[in-house]
């Protein structure tokens, strides 16, 4: 494929952001100045209610570009269309902030493909929020995601140096990432069946400037509904400093050959037990379903798992639209066979097929 242009339609699928992070982290991390090779990306986000790159996005593709020396055009706000050119995957120290409250842990997201194949360790600094709507909170990377990752050969320590709610942001997150040097040193995975239920963890938190109350309350849902359904879990309770209030409720679940993580936002006028029945319902549902992974693992971990040259297999509890998004951009970016059996918002199996 050297000098080859790959044009990847920003609006098919889910027809976000998504889009741009996976195709530009990817091909930040396989794509060498040699290969000559450019990605473009267009018509980005054509059918959202405001069309085009947001501050989040800028940031992203423009962290991206400084990891990769990637030549880059059309990094702007209100921009459909992106041209991206890789010259290869640098280790470093990394310092980046988006100006709003867009989410650090999708510019992570966006990058930690290029850091994982680098060749040395690299430390990134992203300042932004850290728990927002439409992303992983930052539990759930750091406790779920990474943890999975790890059994790729893939090694991320995450601090929380400073938590960032929405609308506010103004969190602060610090990554180490260890370079394996090449993507054939990523490990394929084969994760078919979770096992059986070791334990449940839980977390109630808020922003100090909000009434204590409002954290034992979430809490105190949780333990009710998680106890009713036979299912004991021992909840933390914490108050972090924040530029505006804000509520969180994680839950891990810990299997014999996994874990799943399942989330809530709280919000002005969302009563705390409404927060804790969101992530308890995900959970319920999760465990009534047959899957190794949960949902927003399935499409997070392909990503990882397109590194490795190798075949790799998992099954989750619901395919998504951002799952089906996914295995499309790694299609084109890497000419591989991404297999998806199942129907949308049902069970199903991904298989990756070995790098022809």
């Amino acid at each position: 494929m050297s000098g080859e242009e790959i044009i990847i339609d920003g609006s098919f699928g889910e027809g976000g952001g998504q889009i741009l992070r996976t195709s530009t982290g990817l091909a930040a991390a396989l794509w060498q100045g040699t290969d000559g090779r450019e990605l473009r990306v267009v018509n980005i986000r054509a059918g959202r209610p405001k069309p085009g790159l947001r501050v989040q996005h800028v940031a992203a593709v423009n962290a991206a570009a400084e990891v990769a020396a990637a030549g880059i055009e059309g990094a702007r706000l209100d921009s459909r269309e992106l041209s991206f050119r890789p010259a290869g995957s640098r280790a470093g120290t990394y310092r980046f902030e988006i100006p709003t409250a867009g989410s650090a842990m999708l510019v992570l997201q966006t990058i930690l493909p290029a850091l994982i194949t680098a060749d040395g360790d690299s430390e990134v600094l992203i300042s932004g929020g850290t728990h927002n709507p439409f992303a992983p909170c930052f539990q759930y990377v750091r406790d779920v995601f990474c943890t999975l990752a790890e059994a790729a050969n893939v090694s991320v320590a995450l601090t929380l140096e400073r938590v960032g709610f929405y609308p506010a942001g103004g969190g602060r997150i610090r990554c180490q990432v260890r370079g394996v040097g090449s993507p054939e040193h990523v490990g394929p995975l084969r994760l078919l069946t979770r096992g059986e239920l070791r334990r449940i963890e839980a977390l109630s938190a808020a922003a100090d400037t909000l009434p204590e109350h409002i954290v034992q309350r979430q809490a105190r849902r949780v333990q009710e509904r998680l106890e009713g359904a036979g299912l004991p879990a021992e909840v933390q309770s914490a108050r972090w400093p924040a530029d505006c209030g804000g509520t969180v409720v994680f839950l891990r679940a810990v299997f014999s050959h996994g874990l799943a993580g399942f989330s809530a936002l709280g919000r002005r006028g969302k009563p705390a037990e409404r927060v804790a029945d969101e992530a308890v319902d995900e959970l319920l549902a999760f465990l009534d379903a047959d899957g190794a992974v949960d949902p927003h693992a399935a499409d997070q971990l392909i990503t990882i798992l397109a590194l490795c040259p190798r075949a790799s297999q998992l099954t989750t509890t619901r395919i998504t639209n951002h799952l089906l998004t996914n295995a499309e951009v790694i299609r084109q970016i890497t000419g591989r066979q991404v297999t998806v059996e199942g129907e949308l918002d049902r069970p199903g199996k991904v298989i990756l097929d070995r790098t022809p």
